[in-house]
């Protein structure tokens, strides 16, 4: 995962980008090393020098650390899905590489290091702002998907597009959720072309 800041709410504390990105920097060391849980501010302050009150001059919690680290992982499958679509000229085959490139990004940034798992598990857990962020994003994106099928007749257009969108995010979010993908690992390489070709079949005008 990267630490490059971008925070998924108002920044607290100091205006000090170098501060803020030593500590997140930090922040995911110690993730990496002893998993979120296991991780207290306390070690984060040891480890920069830094008293644990200064520490939460720029982070209110423990949380507000990991749901940096986290927005910055989700953007990196958000940024992943988006070259992937625009990548494609037809509707249908965008949808196509959503599925797909959800599935491939997700397992790759959830899973490449088991202790930073930990922040996704969390996250998933706890309902963070940057998760429901990015489900709302997700699903602007497949919207437009759709959007563009109908206005190209590749897709129908009887069914409400908001009721559309929804039902196939439902088809997808056992792929994003890393709490729900950690179970369906033996299907992740069948999944997106079976269940996107199911999708665009129930699609068809």
């Amino acid at each position: 995962m990267t630490t490059t800041t971008t925070p998924p709410g108002p920044a607290r504390g100091p205006v000090d980008h170098e501060v803020r990105d030593q500590i997140v920097a930090a922040a995911t060391d110690h993730f990496r090393l002893y998993g979120y849980e296991k991780t207290a501010v306390s070690d984060l302050a040891k480890a920069i020098g830094f008293s644990k009150a200064y520490i939460y001059k720029f982070f209110e919690s423990k949380q507000a650390i990991g749901e940096l680290i986290c927005a910055n992982c989700l953007r990196e499958i958000e940024a992943d899905i988006r070259a992937a679509i625009d990548g494609a000229e037809r509707p249908p085959e965008k949808l196509r590489r959503l599925f797909k490139t959800a599935v491939e990004s997700s397992l790759r940034l959830f899973f490449e290091d088991r202790k930073l798992y930990d922040i996704a598990a969390s996250a998933a857990t706890g309902r963070w702002a940057s998760v429901r962020a990015y489900e709302e994003r997700i699903q602007a994106m497949l919207s437009e998907v759709l959007r563009q099928g109908r206005e190209a007749e590749d897709f129908e257009r009887k069914t409400p597009l908001d009721e559309t969108a929804a039902a196939i995010y439902l088809v997808m979010r056992p792929y994003l959720n890393p709490l729900l993908l950690q179970h369906a690992l033996e299907y992740t390489d069948e999944a997106p072309a079976r269940l996107s070709s199911l999708v665009l079949r129930s699609l068809s005008p």
